[in-house]
């Protein structure tokens, strides 16, 4: 399916469906955590068909909401990753249907071409092309002891 022929079928769509998405095996809820935040890990939206899937900001966290890998940039990216993934599997979506990222990262100068290695490896392990499209920023993170976070985007026709 053409971005054009996706873009068709969405504007013929009469109502919006929306949900909260999530993934309890590898995730809690952010209203969970010691101070709670008041977002879902993701939201799918259904225009007719189509799908789209706009992941919130995910990190190195683990079932119980904590950070796991302090420190450690490549383990941080890998559980980041894995995290996105087990949250579009849950809606039926795989890396394959991303369209794009938006990576934040502590400290862009040291910890870019870690990141970008780890990711350039997951992508060629997903069989990825095209490549989604993606934006890196340097950003103060939630939590101190994160070094990465990533928001990803999906878009999929509805079997």
């Amino acid at each position: 399916m053409t971005l054009g022929e996706m873009l068709e079928e969405a504007t013929m769509a009469q109502h919006i469906e929306k949900k909260a998405i999530t993934n309890y095996d590898v995730l809690n809820e952010a209203y969970d955590y010691a101070k709670p935040s008041s977002f879902s890990r993701g939201l799918r939206l259904e225009f007719g068909n189509i799908v789209v899937l706009l992941i919130s900001g995910t990190a190195s966290i683990d079932e119980a909401g904590r950070t796991v890998h302090v420190g450690d940039i490549r383990a941080q990216c890998r559980r980041t990753f894995y995290n996105i993934t087990k949250l579009l599997e849950s809606e039926g979506a795989t890396w394959k249907d991303i369209v794009r990222t938006t990576c934040y990262l502590r400290d862009i100068d040291r910890d870019y071409d870690p990141f970008n290695e780890e990711r350039t490896a997951f992508y060629k392990e997903q069989g990825l092309d095209p490549l989604p499209a993606s934006t890196g920023i340097q950003a103060h993170l939630c939590r101190p002891d994160l070094l990465v976070e990533i928001e990803a985007i999906a878009a999929f026709r509805k079997e």
